[in-house]
């Protein structure tokens, strides 16, 4: 009879003990997450959204595509992408580390005529155009997450870090995922350069909440445009949506033209393939190169990513010369298998006749003399 009595101590160490873990898993839980109300961003409010009010792409609270369109359709019958997301075959990750290049300077001092670029990983590249230098969608964190410790992880290295970049003249986003606009990084980058942040319509607020000073903060609707130095900067359309907590589309979405006196950039930013491609090469192109995403589509969501054959489609409709993919290789956000997009427009280019530069992450590609292509990443898909 005395038994129980016996085990009642280890009892009441034990109810400690659980109560000990389950306390040190939520302040593991609380610290994991310390970062995330930050990372989700600001809020449109004041004179932010009465302009976006004013924009034609703006009605019942949220920014619109021109047209309307489905962020998620059921894609095929039968078809469940939570079990093929967890069982599915597809090689989703390299087998063996994605080679990197160390960046290397221009080989001649800049010209009126100079135009190379410097994609870093994802859709991170460097625009070196007239003398001028324009990076976009800086995502240097090994997550593209609100969270450090949670969310997509980097599959390789940036080829450089953020405190050698040279000095920059811009800095474009094209909306507001994570994958694209990333708080650590932008914190960065205030902190050591100087360079305005070019940004759709609203997404200042996200900004404006990490501490960027109001002085470096340039909204642009579709169409309009900003002078920084010899360049012209505009930002055009694209079919895509935005947001970085429950709310959608709180923000607006772009692609960038980046122009200078003598030569032409364009960057697709996110988007689905649609015939704004057509009008912004009538009133923009021919570009001397075109940097399209290719990477994290699906039949599940086709309008809003572009397939690889769709991007080159879209190349031709903006009248481009160099195509040089981005939005692949770094972060596992699809389906398909990594190297698939890289290989599919590979065989499209061909088949089109199209110019195509595939860099490894790092390699300075110098539009006029583009590196030849290797296949360098089937040694390691």
């Amino acid at each position: 009879m005395g038994a129980p009595a016996d085990r009642a101590p280890d009892r009441a160490i034990g109810g400690r003990l659980w109560r000990m873990a389950g306390l040190a898993a939520v302040a593991g839980l609380a610290w994991a997450a310390r970062d995330v109300p930050a990372a989700l961003g600001g809020r449109l409010t004041g004179a932010r959204a009465q302009r976006a009010a004013r924009s034609p792409q703006f009605r019942d609270g949220t920014f619109h595509n021109r047209e309307p369109i489905r962020t998620m359709t059921t894609g095929e019958p039968g078809r469940n992408l939570v079990r093929e997301l967890i069982f599915g075959k597809q090689r989703r990750r390299p087998t063996a580390p994605v080679p990197l290049l160390r960046p290397t300077p221009a080989a001649a001092p800049s010209t009126e005529r100079q135009l190379d670029i410097v994609w870093y990983g994802h859709a991170s590249t460097l625009i070196e155009i007239e003398g001028h230098r324009v990076l976009l969608d800086p995502v240097w964190s090994d997550r593209c997450s609100p969270s450090a410790t949670v969310g997509p992880k980097r599959l390789h290295e940036p080829p450089l870090r953020l405190d050698e970049l040279p000095p920059l003249d811009a800095i474009l986003i094209s909306h507001d995922h994570y994958d694209h606009l990333d708080m650590p990084t932008v914190q960065e980058l205030t902190r050591r350069q100087s360079a305005p942040f070019l940004v759709p319509l609203g997404v200042g607020a996200h900004l404006d909440r990490w501490g960027v000073p109001a002085e470096r903060i340039v909204e642009l609707d579709w169409s309009e445009s900003h002078r920084v130095g010899g360049l012209e900067i505009t930002a055009t359309a694209a079919q895509h949506f935005s947001g970085r907590g429950l709310r959608r589309d709180g923000t607006l979405w772009s692609s960038w033209v980046v122009a200078g006196a003598h030569r032409k950039v364009f960057y697709t930013g996110d988007s689905g393939y649609f015939d704004g491609y057509a009008e912004i090469g009538a009133a923009h192109g021919p570009f001397d190169a075109t940097l399209m995403q290719i990477g994290a589509y699906d039949k599940a969501w086709p309008a809003i990513h572009m397939f690889p054959e769709e991007a080159v489609a879209a190349h031709l409709d903006l009248r481009g010369g160099l195509f040089l993919p981005v939005h692949w290789a770094t972060f596992n956000l699809a389906l398909h298998d990594w190297a698939e997009p890289v290989d599919r427009l590979w065989a499209e280019a061909k088949a089109r006749d199209v110019r195509i530069a595939v860099p490894r992450p790092g390699e300075r590609v110098v539009v006029d003399d583009p590196p030849p292509v290797d296949g360098w990443w089937q040694a390691v898909a």
